[in-house]
């Protein structure tokens, strides 16, 4: 079947940017040793409990957390760079308009509401919904019982306009996933959603936040 992905066993796996995972274990391998020398090396009892702390550490997956949130970084801006390209829009006006053509929020979505499903900074989405107000694909409007609300709308026009872009978002995602099986894409919506959920628990100590300025 075209577009469909071998099972590991019938091919070589590798890892990002093409390394193999015997290349990786010996990368890891490296790393400890060079790590451990340093260890040995150290004279200072400070230096050397932080490179007993270093050593601790899993070279391998530091090495792999790192590619991965790259490449998270990179897939979030080429899919920027190929919305407009290709669908004439970005990719929140995309997400705001996808939200809004949703039955549940057919009668409005308040403004604050929407960026929290959205994942959008209220000065962020402000911006969008101006200028798709300005296009005429979305409106605000009164919350009912409450003229001090302010809902966000999409207009008959915006309807429209969403239901034929639609058809090219389509297409847009067959081309996108052509090598993906089926169960490939629920396995990856799957890990998506585990990383989304892990990364919003995120919570660093502020002391030990590095300084960007000299004092």
């Amino acid at each position: 079947m075209a577009g469909k992905i071998e099972p590991a066993s019938a091919r070589r796996v590798l890892d990002f940017d093409g390394v193999s995972r015997i290349e990786m274990v010996e990368m890891q391998r490296n790393t400890m040793s060079r790590r451990r020398r340093q260890l040995e090396e150290s004279s200072d009892p400070i230096d050397g409990i932080a490179a007993e702390r270093s050593l601790a550490r899993n070279a391998g997956n530091d090495q792999l957390n790192n590619r991965m949130f790259f490449r998270l970084f990179q897939l979030g801006n080429e899919l920027q760079r190929q919305a407009v390209q290709q669908l004439g829009i970005t990719t929140v006006q995309w997400a705001v308009l996808g939200a809004l053509s949703q039955e549940k929020f057919a009668a409005g979505i308040p403004f604050g509401l929407l960026g929290d499903y959205l994942v959008v900074t209220r000065q962020n989405l402000d911006g969008v919904i101006k200028r798709l107000e300005r296009d005429g694909l979305v409106r605000r409007v009164t919350g009912n019982g409450d003229k001090r609300a302010r809902l966000v709308q999409l207009t008959p026009r915006g309807g429209i306009y969403w239901k034929e872009t639609m058809e090219r978002i389509h297409q847009f995602y067959d081309q996108a996933t052509a090598h993906f099986s089926f169960d490939d894409r629920v396995a990856l919506v799957h890990y998506l959603n585990a990383l989304q959920k892990d990364l919003a628990t995120v919570e660093l100590p502020k002391s030990g936040l590095p300084k960007r300025h000299a004092p």
